[in-house]
């Protein structure tokens, strides 16, 4: 089944090389990287979050490994340090001695007595060179030893720092996470409210009814107000029983005074 996947996509790019001439590898290419982007768009965001959450714990076995080594190179340098401190002593003694066992080979006696035991000077030469060839071999063992100790240290060092900036880094990452996910829940909680949004249209003509049962009710109350008041004295404008008859007096007096006055007009006629 493999090698007839391989031979057709073998017999596909080659049909390819032959319709299109040497393009056909940049358009292969092109399709590829299309077709990767448009998968890679298709997958949640809470999935690549979580992939990124993966990727960060995948860091917490090598900063430990890296932490082993920082503490077994930490032993190691403490214990070549005590070694140097240790040889760096010994010179001190043998110089010392070689000091004082030169001194007594200048001095020009023939015997010489350490610890109550008597040497002979030829003796004491002899020790005198043995003890400065080994004087000798002993300080460059322990030059060594320092350079190899300044050198483990600054490593070292240099060792403490890169995992000091891996540690600082990877707790950059996890806070870049987590406002990733706060920004994610952000638009999830927008999307959510968007979805159960009311419609203002339909709130419009829920208004709109209520605005003409309000104005149907206000008719029915003017024309109740009608009946009830219509041909009724208006409440304020009271007229008394003197006022009544004065007017009634004024008015039939001008009328039969009219009546005179047409009556004389007519009899003169």
């Amino acid at each position: 089944m493999i090698k007839k996947v391989l031979l057709g996509s073998a017999l596909a790019v080659g049909c390819g090389g032959l319709l299109l001439g040497t393009s056909s590898f940049s358009y292969i290419k092109t399709g590829y990287c299309s077709l990767r982007d448009s998968i890679k768009d298709q997958i949640p965001i809470e999935v690549e979050i979580k992939r990124a959450r993966d990727l960060i714990a995948d860091l917490k076995p090598e900063i430990a490994d890296n932490l082993k080594l920082i503490a077994r190179e930490e032993v190691e340098v403490a214990k070549l340090q005590r070694e140097v401190n240790s040889k760096q002593a010994s010179l001190a003694k043998s110089k010392d001695a070689i000091l004082k066992l030169k001194e007594d080979v200048q001095s020009g006696v023939k015997y010489v007595v350490y610890r109550g035991k008597k040497f002979d000077i030829d003796q004491v030469r002899q020790d005198l060179g043995d003890r400065f060839k080994h004087h000798q071999t002993l300080e460059a063992t322990s030059e060594k030893l320092a350079k190899i100790l300044e050198a483990r240290e600054k490593n070292l060092m240099g060792a403490r720092r890169k995992l000091d900036e891996m540690l600082a880094a990877k707790r950059e990452l996890e806070v870049q996470v987590e406002n990733l996910q706060a920004r994610l829940t952000m638009v999830e909680v927008a999307q959510a409210g968007s979805r159960f949004a009311v419609d203002d249209s339909a709130l419009g003509s829920v208004r709109k009814v209520l605005d003409e049962i309000s104005t149907r009710i206000e008719v029915a109350e003017k024309l109740v107000d009608c009946v009830d008041h219509c041909g009724s004295v208006p409440v304020g404008e009271e007229i008394t029983s003197e006022d009544l008859v004065d007017q009634i007096s004024e008015y039939f007096s001008r009328g039969n005074a009219e009546t005179s006055v047409d009556q004389l007009a007519g009899g003169s006629l």
